[in-house]
């Protein structure tokens, strides 16, 4: 029987209560243990947001806080309240999911190293992390750094889409556009932003604004850089985000484009293939970086190929998470 994986959950808002709900499912199998959970949000407050979920629905099991733990079912986890992890004992920790948003400093990042974990791992981009790796990939790269980033949920479902096309077709030059549901960064009544768009009230308009892919996938595939743009529209509806990526590749093959999408992503681990006619609520709690959808395939000549895919980008993000958490745990 192989040792569980004992992880610290620090920050208890969407990634960090989809990873919770993941865990407790174990539909993986992954044997992960969580060991506690700190937020600055009273638990009161955390256990009733977990138990009552807008997006994934109610959780099915009895969800309690009492005593400063968070009992779900019959699993009691202890639940602090600190803005500091320096407060908090995480001797025999192998991962700390780092999921407050707020790991931009090095003290911030190490906090966990600090308190006696052996890694951490960052669900989001950040620039003090050792390493950014996004599976699928760029994981390959993973060498010995204790401070490592998930990149972002875009970044997930865009990078191993890239990675692929180039190994086995090849292109000279791509521009995706992420069509992303609204989030918490948004208002929802106008009210001054980062930039004017983003001002804007979050579910009566789709708003164009950037997104942290550009620069996360150059510092992912710095290969890449040159021959590709990515911009974003973000859209009124609370969950699942989809990825249009048009490729100048070098040759479109003469197999039928169904045919060669099945050969290279069939048995693809991060990316999925659907030939139903979906709409995006249809992806919600999948837990594929990306989903590709044969219907929308389209060629143009030999040169141009589009390519469109959905991804739930808390759910599908998640799930990478706890896979580079087992990456991190196995490490001697």
């Amino acid at each position: 029987m192989r040792k569980p994986i004992r992880v610290f959950i620090n920050g208890f808002g969407r990634i960090g209560r989809t990873l919770l709900r993941q865990i407790l499912s174990d539909q993986q199998g992954r044997g992960i243990e969580v060991v506690g959970i700190n937020d600055i949000a009273p638990l009161e407050t955390c256990a009733y947001l977990f138990r009552y979920d807008s997006v994934f629905g109610p959780y099915p099991t009895a969800v309690e806080a009492a005593n400063k733990t968070l009992k779900i079912g019959s699993l009691s986890v202890p639940f602090h309240n600190t803005t500091s992890l320096a407060d908090i004992d995480l001797t025999g920790v192998d991962v700390v999911l780092e999921c407050t948003g707020k790991a931009k400093d090095r003290e911030t990042a190490e906090a966990g190293l600090s308190a006696g974990a052996r890694n951490v791992l960052i669900s989001g981009p950040s620039p003090v992390a050792d390493q950014t790796i996004v599976l699928g990939a760029n994981d390959q790269t993973l060498g010995d750094g204790k401070i490592i980033s998930n990149a972002s949920c875009t970044t997930n479902a865009i990078a191993p889409l890239l990675r692929t096309v180039q190994d086995s077709i090849g292109f000279t030059h791509a521009h995706i556009t992420t069509i992303h549901c609204y989030t918490g960064s948004q208002p929802t009544v106008d009210q001054p932003g980062a930039t004017l768009e983003r001002s804007r009230a979050a579910a009566v308009s789709m708003v164009p604004t950037s997104t942290s892919a550009a620069s996360q996938i150059a510092h992912v595939l710095p290969e890449f850089d040159g021959r590709l743009s990515v911009s974003a529209v973000r859209v009124p509806t609370i969950s699942v985000s989809a990825v249009d990526a048009v490729f100048q590749v070098n040759a479109r093959p003469g197999a039928p484009i169904e045919d060669v999408l099945q050969e290279l992503f069939g048995a693809h681990p991060q990316i999925g293939l659907t030939n139903d006619a979906c709409v995006s609520s249809d992806f919600r709690a999948r837990p594929e970086s990306l989903v590709l959808s044969l219907r929308e395939t389209q060629a143009v000549g030999q040169k141009q190929l589009r390519l469109f895919g959905w991804y739930d980008n808390e759910w599908g993000f998640s799930a990478r998470m706890l896979d580079m958490a087992e990456r991190l745990a196995a490490r001697v």
